[in-house]
């Protein structure tokens, strides 16, 4: 004969099922995998706060920032702060960057704005390729606490050595430019990157990555996104990407 449950039973039962729900809200789910399809666009844009024809590209970029076909990456130089204004996203090091592709693609000058199209410069930039090809790696990125883990997958066709770069962005930025060539503009940037980290050799070994990179002491937290990116690790073409933003 069934026992009628009594109220110590009642409160045991209400407790291993609010256990069991946080649980399951406590597993991860934070994950995104390549799909069998071609895989996404990886459209770097060479952008500055001090360049008057930087801001129609600035826009053109936020509004890819929702696609799930493309990866946007907002490089901003830091050539342009000597001429009156000090852009606080600039970088030396995504200046140099922007010569190291020149130079793999025999260019003799850089130029903003500029937009790189996998790998290779793409003048018009208002007019995207659509996404080809067959992907040759599978990627998988996921959050673990407060890091991230990619994990790289080889297909048929892969190059013989991989490498990639974990990168991350910041959407939402707004700056009162008061010098310049923008002067009395304000500006909106997404996709703004904060952090870049290579890796110089990708295998089937998970890879861990861990933001260093703290909010902008002017803007405060903004929606962020983390990136990974594989390459050919002879001639830097990206081959897969995926971009995380939990």
């Amino acid at each position: 004969m069934p026992q009628r449950p009594t109220p110590r039973r009642l409160l045991i039962a209400a407790a291993l099922a609010g256990l069991s729900a946080a649980t399951a809200m406590a597993a991860p789910t934070c994950q995104v995998r390549s799909g069998p399809g071609a895989p996404p666009l990886v459209i770097e844009l060479y952008t500055s706060e001090g360049c008057n024809s930087c801001p129609p590209a600035d826009r053109w970029l936020s509004t890819l920032k929702d696609r799930p076909d493309v990866v946007p990456l907002a490089f901003h130089v830091d050539y342009w702060d000597r001429l009156g204004w000090k852009d606080r996203f600039a970088s030396p090091d995504w200046t140099q960057r922007q010569y190291e592709i020149a130079a793999r693609n025999a260019a003799r000058s850089v130029y903003t704005p500029q937009v790189v199209v996998g790998g290779r410069d793409h003048r018009r930039w208002s007019s995207l390729p659509a996404p080809g090809g067959t992907a040759v790696v599978g990627l998988s990125l996921g959050r673990e606490g407060d890091g991230y883990v990619a994990q790289v997958r080889r297909e048929a066709g892969a190059p013989a050595r991989l490498a990639g770069y974990w990168a991350v962005t910041e959407d939402n930025h707004t700056t009162q430019v008061r010098a310049g060539e923008n002067h009395g503009v304000t500006l909106h940037h997404d996709a703004v990157v904060r952090e870049l980290r290579p890796v110089a050799e990708v295998g089937e070994t998970p890879l861990a990555f861990r933001p260093s990179a703290g909010p902008d002491a002017v803007s405060g937290p903004r929606p962020r996104h983390v990136v990974f990116v594989v390459t050919d690790a002879r001639t830097g073409t990206p081959l897969q990407a995926l971009r995380l933003g939990c």
